[in-house]
């Protein structure tokens, strides 16, 4: 173990830490409830059955997509535990397991803790909390989770609590030894080259594997470079995979896009079908996250695919105000008919019973 009895990524078994470190799908884990409102554990352990068996690199749970209200009804640990106890159940491929950290320096190191003791291997440390605070402090609040676990790096989008963090913070972030990934989402394109040129400066580019979290820009941001120049040296650093609000719906359509795109980028050449793919997707996760009312559906709107697939009973969350926006139902039908290659209700239907068993 570490010196302060934390965990440090150079303790990771090889074959977990692979998962995260070749490029993976990591869908963001919603949280089911039923029609009470009530933590539905049967709809939750078939949803991390299904992202399992669809082949994720492994399950990130108690981020935004799993509702930060969770700590505040008591439902943090238990919603962590019920995904470490059906991962290690369910398979013996190695997973990366990942929980989110929120809120100050004092929550997140305990989040950390929690995380660590129910066996996960890294945090996803959202800062949306420290708005306000100094560039000093937000680099001292991640060294103090740092000591407790292995860091993923989350710049979250401003439309949904994020806030804006400068290419100086993303270089001192990256000199963090025990960062270990940085999932990008603040989509903005400006703000994914800050993070590129960040990791570059600290030099830490062979420690930290970039993951997309650009819902808006999942297949281009997988396929192009990150090529940037520091006076005379040039650095190319490339997404690997995706840690995905959008991967939490038709999973397994996703892992297998994924995999046709490590495969494309292997071979040096990108076939036109996959670049078109692009704006399909882009076009998908508009219905899905709401981008017509600024995102305010954006979780509901992945409940109801899963509702739809019934793996959830209800698209509902916990805030009752939380709810599908005027349109979003009729656009998730015309996504769903107009792309079946990015659908994987059949592979849903064929297993759904044995999830919920």
């Amino acid at each position: 173990m570490a010196k302060n009895g934390g965990l440090h990524w150079s303790e990771i078994p090889a074959r977990n830490l692979e998962a995260l470190r070749r490029g993976a799908a990591f869908p963001a884990h919603p949280l089911a409830l039923d029609a009470e409102r009530r933590f539905d554990r049967e709809s939750q352990r078939a949803l991390a059955r299904y992202y399992i068996d669809a082949g994720s690199g492994g399950l990130a749970v108690g981020v935004h997509a799993t509702q930060f209200q969770i700590r505040e009804l008591g439902l943090y640990r238990p919603v962590l535990e019920l995904a470490a106890e059906t991962a290690r159940a369910w398979t013996s491929r190695p997973l990366f397991m990942i929980a989110g950290a929120i809120g100050r320096t004092g929550q997140a190191v305990e989040e950390a803790r929690t995380a660590r003791a129910l066996g996960y291997h890294a945090v996803l440390l959202g800062l949306g909390a420290m708005k306000g605070a100094s560039e000093d402090e937000l680099v001292q609040h991640c060294a103090a989770v740092a000591h407790e676990m292995p860091l993923v790096g989350f710049y979250l989008q401003t439309a949904v609590g994020g806030i804006p963090l400068s290419r100086g913070f993303w270089a001192r972030f990256a000199a963090i030894d025990n960062v270990i990934a940085i999932k990008v989402a603040p989509f903005n394109r400006y703000r994914t080259l800050d993070v590129a040129f960040g990791v570059a400066e600290a030099g830490a580019e062979d420690r930290i594997t970039l993951y997309t979290g650009n819902d808006d820009h999942i297949v281009l941001d997988l396929l192009a470079p990150l090529a940037v120049r520091l006076g005379n040296r040039e650095v190319t650093l490339r997404f690997r995979g995706g840690l995905l609000g959008h991967w939490s719906v038709w999973t397994k359509a996703a892992v297998d896009l994924l995999a046709r795109l490590h495969a494309a980028i292997d071979a040096g050449a990108l076939p036109p079908d996959l670049l078109r793919l692009d704006s399909f997707v882009t076009d998908c996760n508009s219905v899905i996250f709401d981008v017509e009312h600024d995102f305010v559906g954006c979780i509901p709107g992945c409940h109801e695919v899963l509702r739809r697939q019934g793996l959830m009973q209800t698209n509902l969350c916990l805030d009752p105000n939380e709810v599908l926006s005027r349109g979003q139902a009729e656009g998730i039908d015309r996504i769903t008919a107009t792309y079946p290659e990015l659908v994987d209700d059949a592979f849903v239907a064929a297993n759904l019973a044995r999830w919920r068993a």
